[in-house]
């Protein structure tokens, strides 16, 4: 009997030997997936903190770990282990009793067996006799090869601490708000040593107030400190007998507020640049650096919020503002509060460029060789080919207009005429050069013909405010990003934005663009907007029935655009809201038209666009936002001057010139550098300016604002089966408007 035990234990040790021997020493390149697993920062442009996203962990070296910390861990986890070979004979013992006595599997695990098992792969968690030796081989293996703090290192970067905590220095944060984990007391050290038994228990007990398991454990640690080093810690019981305060728990929403939506056009701009997705985010440890300006997101939410605060909930204003000499979008408001709507319009809501597209037709005018100086029709009606018949909204007393006042008063019949001239497609080709959807570019012409020249076209306000610095930066266009660049944990850099511009027209073309979309600004529909002592320049844009209304304007620096627009969602009971992704159903991922029960005039139908009132044009509301945000954005900026007319190209009459006789259209006159204005009120901008404009307002001015083009179309195909927006528009006055709401397209809450 005595002689077959020992053949056994023989046996067994034999087996250990030849296991051991087969066991391979894992590389430093086998660690398990996620060991290295760390948050990844999204910062402002100036490198401050926008969101931190992912597992929290903050590695630290060896030699930033206090002794006190090190010899905390230590006393609580394994007090021999600076001298030990990697493994506790005893807690071997016990494994061994237990799996000979066919009793549960049990622990006794050194430092150096829970950093292999928690830090290199092919050991795993589960409970075995087979992972357990594999461990205990590994664990002797590593104790040869690395030194005890290589070792120590490792393992207090990888152990779980609690409260989302990876690491001794996200532990150190999150626990007691020490960001330099050199400075931990050996208190501090004690109490997370403690936590390391069974951090998510005591994460729980404590958020429960129940913090009797905590002072035990805290009290367990020091006691042993004590006997690890008298000399050092034999006064810490009776000195700290309690464990020390931590901060209060908190998780921040990184994403409340307008950050939400800054954090969500970062990673939207992350994943179709680098192919890295919101996984890929949480856990690569990458610095990601946007293109946002802190300050100027906090003035446009302000600008939008003091302007709009009394108007009707259903009326949505959005803004966008991009730097035109390397096309960053520094600001932008898309909404309040992103944790209760998800909908960013700044980037989303496609709305018709209304006569804000203008610029665009002016640019292909001097862009095949016509000048500013040629006359224009401006008698309404206006009949072109495939198109409705064309109006302006206040009867001319003139025949034709020159480039710059029809520039100024947004005269329609002028730039479809010129649209017919240059060419619907060079007009497209110019727009989309500047950065608007070609797609929506090329739908428009196909389904509206020369209304596209009056902006029938669909942008939203970042794709405008980007557009418009072809005007600004000498016909240069970068593309609107909100990303600068993306670094590695390991400091190398993944993506770099893109430096080189597009060339969309010449500066001679967008010197002279620039002088008749001055005009709109000192002595046309524009004059709202003036900036005190900064020129500027800029152009009004209001829809068909006042439904769409826009300012976008700029300096040589900065390139802003502000629309409007209304849509009301019936809910269940009947009652107008405002939509919302949570009360309209297409906003809950379904499409009514397909329901069975739906019918267009029930409740929970679309949301559908409605005339936003006649006090709402691109001269009202707009422009009061556009120049309370940008006399923000510009207060700390060098006053600049744009270039000066270039003069360029030759004389092209489509219309007579009037007659002397005739009572002159406004005329192109010299475009001062600014004009002052009072500063603007805080009151209700529909009372600040436009008024008086109407009130004095020239037969050319386009006080009115409005556009009614054509109608007519198919639904176009990438609409998802939603009935198209039937309010197709695009000037500052026009035709016939449609009849009745028209359902919302491409625009507010998916």
């Amino acid at each position: 009997m005595i002689f077959g035990a020992t053949v056994l234990v023989a046996g067994m040790f034999g087996m250990i030997i030849v296991g051991y021997a087969v066991t391979p020493l894992p590389a430093q390149a086998q660690s398990q997936d996620g060991v290295d697993d760390r948050a990844s920062v999204i910062t402002y442009a100036n490198g401050k903190t926008l969101a931190v996203l992912g597992v929290r962990r903050k590695p630290v070296t060896y030699a930033q770990i206090p002794r006190p910390v090190q010899d905390a861990v230590i006393a609580a986890e394994n007090s021999s282990f600076r001298e030990d070979s990697g493994i506790s004979l005893s807690g071997l013992a016990r494994s061994l009793w237990s799996t000979l006595s066919g009793q549960q599997v049990q622990g006794g695990s050194t430092i150096t067996q829970q950093m292999a098992r928690n830090y290199y792969d092919g050991l795993s968690q589960e409970r075995s006799v087979k992972r357990k030796l594999k461990e205990i081989f590994v664990a002797v293996k590593v104790n040869k090869s690395l030194s005890k703090e290589i070792i120590l290192e490792q393992y207090l970067n990888t152990i779980y601490f609690g409260r989302g905590a990876y690491g001794i220095g996200a532990a150190a944060e999150a626990f007691f708000n020490v960001r330099d984990v050199s400075k931990l007391t050996p208190e501090q050290g004690a109490y997370l040593a403690g936590r390391i038994q069974n951090p998510s228990a005591f994460d729980e007990a404590e958020a429960a107030g129940r913090m009797a398991a905590t002072e035990e454990r805290y009290a367990y640690v020091i006691g042993q400190m004590a006997k690890l080093d008298p000399a050092a810690y034999g006064s810490l019981p009776s000195k700290s007998p309690t464990s020390p305060k931590r901060i209060k728990k908190w998780s921040k929403d990184y994403h409340k507020g307008i950050n939400g939506y800054m954090i969500t056009a970062a990673l939207n701009e992350l994943k179709a640049k680098t192919g890295l997705d919101l996984d890929d985010v949480e856990k690569g440890g990458y610095r990601i650096r946007s293109t946002f300006d802190k300050r100027l997101m906090e003035a446009a939410k302000a600008a939008v919020n003091q302007h709009t605060r009394t108007v009707p909930d259903e009326i949505t204003a959005t803004l966008a503002s991009v730097d035109p000499r390397n096309g960053r979008v520094s600001a932008f408001y898309g909404g309040d509060d992103y944790t209760t709507d998800q909908w960013n319009d700044a980037f989303m809501s496609q709305k018709q460029a209304a006569s804000a597209f203008k610029p665009y037709v002016l640019a292909a005018w001097l862009n095949q060789g016509y000048s500013l100086r040629s006359f224009l029709p401006a008698s309404s009606p206006l009949k072109l080919e495939g198109t409705t018949p064309i109006a302006n909204d206040h009867p001319s007393k003139a025949p034709s207009v020159d480039v710059i006042s029809a520039t100024a008063h947004s005269v329609n019949t002028a730039f479809a005429k010129m649209g017919e001239k240059v060419g619907l497609d060079h007009v497209i080709d110019i727009a989309a050069r500047a950065g608007l959807d070609r797609g929506n570019l090329e739908s428009a012409r196909d389904r509206h013909r020369y209304l596209i020249a009056i902006g029938s076209s669909q942008v939203t306000a970042v794709e405008q405010a980007g557009g418009y610095s072809i005007f600004a930066n000498a016909g240069k266009h970068y593309d609107n990003h909100v990303i600068i660049d993306v670094t590695t944990k390991d400091r190398q850099k993944r993506y770099v934005e893109k430096t080189t511009p597009v060339h969309a027209i010449s500066p001679e073309v967008a010197a002279d663009a620039t002088y008749a979309l001055q005009a709109v600004v000192t002595q046309g529909t524009g004059r709202n907007a003036a900036l005190p002592g900064r020129p500027v320049a800029g152009k009004t844009g209001t829809n068909n029935e006042n439904k769409e209304a826009w300012f976008v304007g700029f300096t040589p620096q900065v390139s802003t655009a502000v629309g409007m627009f209304r849509q009301e969602c019936r809910t269940k009971s009947g009652k107008v809201v405002r939509p919302r992704y949570d009360n309209c159903p297409w906003y809950r991922g379904k499409d009514p038209t397909k329901e069975k029960t739906y019918t267009p005039d029930k409740p929970y139908t679309l949301p559908y666009e409605v005339p936003l009132g006649a006090a709402f044009e691109g001269a009202t509301y707009p422009a009061a936002i556009w120049r309370t945000f940008m006399t923000e954005a510009t207060k700390n900026q060098p006053v600049e001057q744009f270039p000066p007319r270039a003069d360029i190209g030759n004389t092209q009459d489509l219309a007579p010139e009037p007659t002397p006789s005739a009572t002159p259209a406004p005329s192109a006159t010299p475009v001062p550098t600014s004009t002052p204005l009072p500063e603007p009120s805080t009151d209700d901008p529909a009372v600040d300016d436009p008024a008086g404009d109407d009130a004095e307002c020239d037969p050319l001015d386009d006080c009115q604002d409005d556009t009614r083009p054509d109608d007519t179309g198919p639904a176009r195909p990438d609409e998802a089966g939603l009935p198209a927006d039937e309010g197709t528009s695009g000037g500052e006055d026009g035709s016939q408007a449609a009849a009745g709401p028209a359902p919302a397209q491409a625009s507010r809450r998916p």
